[in-house]
């Protein structure tokens, strides 16, 4: 099992979005996408998987705060090694 999390940054911090990609066997599996703001099952199995994710009101919370807990709070940071290269 491994994931991947990801902050697409559009125009600043003004439009973030955050992704974060579930894999197991090199397939991805499940993906929540905080536009979208619930987790989706990318195979029959992973779908079962997202919809018991998707009724925990708590992790729902944290996923869609990671917004800006994570992504904005760090913008800073990553900003001289992403935007700025390019």
């Amino acid at each position: 099992w491994m994931a991947k999390f990801e902050c697409h940054f559009i125009n600043g911090t003004e439009k973030v979005r955050y992704v974060v990609r579930g894999f197991y066997n090199r397939e991805e599996l499940v993906r929540f996408d905080s536009d979208v703001g619930r987790y989706v099952g990318l195979t029959p199995y992973a779908e079962k998987v997202a919809r018991n994710l998707n009724s925990d009101p708590a992790e729902m919370e944290r996923k869609r705060a990671a917004v800006d807990t994570i992504c904005r709070h760090n913008y800073e940071v990553v900003t001289p090694f992403s935007v700025e290269r390019r």
